[in-house]
């Protein structure tokens, strides 16, 4: 139990151990909070889980068009026809020859229900993706 040093209607002196035990209450409800929001997310299907395997392959430098194509189970014919573009060019945005312009990244975000930060590969000089699949933007 945490309990005052001193006490005046406008302050409460702590001790050094009490300061650091509620500090770190408060961390742990926020960590629980953050928890079931983003179960709350998943649940009304705002936001998914990603398997392990996934994430590793992300992680590992996979490009991820390629990663979020495959994990939604479409062919590289499939997703190109769905975002309106030569299955070409979709390969060489995969395989990094090409980045895509802007336009062609809203449309496969859109075939892959994904948001645009989702298929930028973290090593692109862009910013770091957002709560990847969490948020989805209209695109």
């Amino acid at each position: 139990m945490i309990r005052p040093v001193a006490e005046t209607p406008d302050t409460v002196t702590l001790s050094r151990p009490d300061y650091e035990a509620l500090l770190d209450a408060l961390e742990d409800a926020r960590d629980v909070a953050a928890a079931i929001a983003a179960e709350a997310r998943v649940a009304s299907g705002d936001s998914e889980f990603l398997p392990a395997e996934m994430v590793a392959r992300l992680c590992g430098g996979e490009h991820p068009l390629r990663v979020w194509r495959q994990h939604r189970g479409l062919s590289a014919r499939a997703l190109a026809a769905a975002a309106g573009m030569a299955p070409s060019y979709l390969a060489e945005i995969e395989t990094g020859r090409k980045t895509g312009s802007i336009d062609v990244l809203k449309r496969l975000a859109r075939a892959l229900d994904v948001t645009l930060d989702d298929l930028v590969p973290p090593d692109s000089g862009a910013a770091e993706p957002r709560d990847s699949a969490a948020v989805h933007e209209s695109t």
